[in-house]
């Protein structure tokens, strides 16, 4: 059965994209704190089309990436948006949209324990990476080169923490007092 997705959708959906595009190159913010994993978190509860949920943080982050990359190449940034091995960046934040797909009630509790586990396990899968790559600081393949790894990555995985948590109140919380004199959420979920 195939739905027709409103005007109004389809533009909230660029607007949140082009929005946290933006944020996340803003100069002076902290490494990790960034909507990305709330929106991942959000897209995957809220939208239907899950090959829309995965893609609402992957074109974010690609865009945002694009103008790191411009930045970069006009002299004005000092990070490049694209560097080798990105791509399991990019596979990693869009896998987190599944800790939407168990949110199948929206409440508290549910997006409480989807916030802090996206950016826990993303911290686990992309720090392992690093280490296993020789990315990073190269710490030796042991487990305590390992436990090295994870500890350089800690304070970019407490800055997630906090950004997923308050992103996800801010995107949940909109949705929420956008839908409340309409239908039930579950019925209102998009298109």
């Amino acid at each position: 059965m195939s739905m027709k997705i409103s005007k109004q959708v389809v533009i909230s959906f660029i607007l949140l994209v082009i929005i946290a595009s933006l944020y996340r190159i803003m100069p002076g913010r902290p490494f990790g704190f960034a909507p990305q994993l709330a929106m991942a978190i959000f897209g995957g509860a809220i939208i239907k089309d899950k090959k829309f949920a995965f893609l609402l943080p992957l074109l974010s982050m690609f865009i945002s990436d694009a103008l790191y990359e411009i930045l970069y190449r006009n002299g004005v940034g000092n990070m490049p948006g694209f560097y080798s091995g990105q791509i399991v960046n990019y596979v990693l934040f869009t896998l987190m949209a599944v800790f939407g797909f168990i949110i199948t009630k929206l409440n508290f509790t549910r997006i409480f324990i989807a916030a802090l586990g996206a950016p826990t396990t993303y911290f686990l899968l992309s720090n392992f990476l690093v280490w296993m790559g020789g990315g990073g600081l190269q710490r030796p393949k042991t487990f305590s080169g390992l436990l090295m790894c994870y500890a350089d990555g800690l304070p970019f995985y407490l800055w997630s923490v906090a950004a997923t948590l308050i992103f996800s109140a801010i995107l949940f919380g909109a949705y929420y007092l956008f839908t409340k004199n309409s239908y039930s959420p579950v019925e209102k979920r998009l298109a």
